[in-house]
């Protein structure tokens, strides 16, 4: 009996360690979250909206003026995760946006949400768009390459097998429910399979040429007409 009861202890002991392991990570909320959200829902909503929507990756770059389209807005917030984007969400569907353009999901793969997570969020986000704004073009696009010869980000880096499994299941799934997948990803690899360092200079964000990348192929493949 003694040592059942010594058993029954140490089980209890360690069972909140294994909870610890496996808890995922569901953060999202910062300062600059908020900062950015409550400006969101201030600005007055527009005519025919082009949304970028997702981290410091969507957030850095100057959309209106890449595209010289006033209609063009950024929605983009440092630090972003998918349960940030879907706690978020509304602000984008009240506008009824002509396009969403969608990317998020790197700052999970640093926290090691699981893949299937991400995906989970990934189609909850998308059905949201959906009900609330039906008529609104989804373009989801694949999670951007990382460059481990750099050091500022190390958690986002050495993940490559999570950020190709995620795209390879968005890919399918948009595939499968008639929604534009856009390949980014492997237009900004190197001969390494690495983000190619002409496009960053901190192996997680893209610089002006790595932008204009970006716009290069959503202009081959149509999507800002």
């Amino acid at each position: 009996m003694k040592n059942y009861f010594l058993l029954i202890v140490f089980y209890l002991a360690a069972t909140p360690k294994l909870f610890s392991q496996t808890a995922i990570d569901t953060s999202y909320f910062t300062t600059y979250y908020e900062q950015k959200v409550t400006l969101f829902k201030l600005l007055p909503n527009t005519k025919k909206e082009i949304i970028f929507l997702g981290d410091s990756i969507t957030d850095i770059g100057g959309w209106e003026e890449i595209w010289r389209n006033n209609a063009v807005k950024n929605r983009g917030i440092s630090s972003d995760n998918t349960f940030g984007v879907l706690a978020r969400l509304s602000e984008i569907t009240d506008a009824k946006p002509a396009k969403v353009f969608i990317m998020i999901g790197i700052n999970d793969i640093s926290k090691n949400t699981p893949d299937n997570t991400i995906v989970s969020n990934y189609k909850k986000i998308i059905s949201k768009i959906q009900t609330a704004s039906p008529k609104t073009k989804i373009i989801v696009q694949s999670i951007l390459p990382t460059n481990n010869n750099f050091t500022d980000f190390k958690n986002h880096q050495n993940k490559t097998d999570h950020i190709l499994f995620v795209n390879a299941a968005l890919q399918k799934y948009c595939a499968l429910n008639k929604i534009f997948y856009v390949d980014l990803y492997n237009g900004f690899i190197d001969g390494e399979g690495k983000l190619d360092k002409k496009y960053t200079n901190d192996g997680l964000h893209v610089n002006g040429y790595g932008f204009m990348k970006w716009k290069e192929i959503l202009l081959e493949k149509k999507l800002m007409e």
